[in-house]
């Protein structure tokens, strides 16, 4: 949450973000946290020897935000494509935090998560608060500043290379060139 305020602030008080919509950090923040959620997955997958493909569990986290999208104002289209998007970045983090270890040899002792239990309610949880801060910035998409924003923001957050690297992917399809 610290991180999310951070954010916010840098980005509404910036003169460079003057005209940035308020909607955007908080929406970046949550793409953020559930980057963030990764690296516990990872630690959860090299601990089970799971792979980091979960053909069903994709299935059902983009299907759950088509279906909730309606309670958000959003098209479900519009909901499954940017799930689509956040579970790839999550991926992203994934292959490349188990590489890192395998290379290593070993994972970092960091206190582990249960998957299950923990991690995928959280998960849950943040699905809604990204479909609301989503639907929130919705109206700001086509705008033909909405790509100079969206940079801005990422290279504004508080993120090492990997996770700034997969918060541009998270983010890839926000913006939508006006017709």
């Amino acid at each position: 949450m610290h991180k999310t305020l951070l954010l916010a602030a840098m980005l509404l008080t910036s003169p460079a973000f003057a005209a940035t919509p308020a909607t955007l950090a908080p929406l970046i923040a949550s793409m953020q946290e559930r980057l963030t959620v990764a690296d516990q997955v990872a630690l959860s997958k090299w601990d089970s020897h799971k792979p980091v493909l979960d053909a069903p569990r994709e299935h059902d986290v983009i299907a759950g935000a088509g279906k909730l999208a309606g309670v958000y104002t959003l098209d479900p289209a519009l909901a499954e494509q940017f799930f689509t998007a956040q579970i790839e970045a999550n991926k992203l983090v994934q292959y490349a935090l188990l590489s890192q270890w395998y290379e290593q040899g070993s994972a970092p002792g960091t206190p582990r998560v249960d998957l299950a239990k923990e991690i995928r309610p959280h998960l849950d949880v943040l699905q809604k608060q990204l479909l609301q801060r989503l639907a929130a910035f919705a109206p700001s998409r086509g705008d033909p500043q909405c790509s100079r924003w969206l940079a801005a923001a990422i290279a504004a957050s508080p993120v090492d290379t990997l996770h700034r690297t997969a918060l541009i992917r998270a983010a890839g399809e926000l913006c939508i060139s006006p017709s």
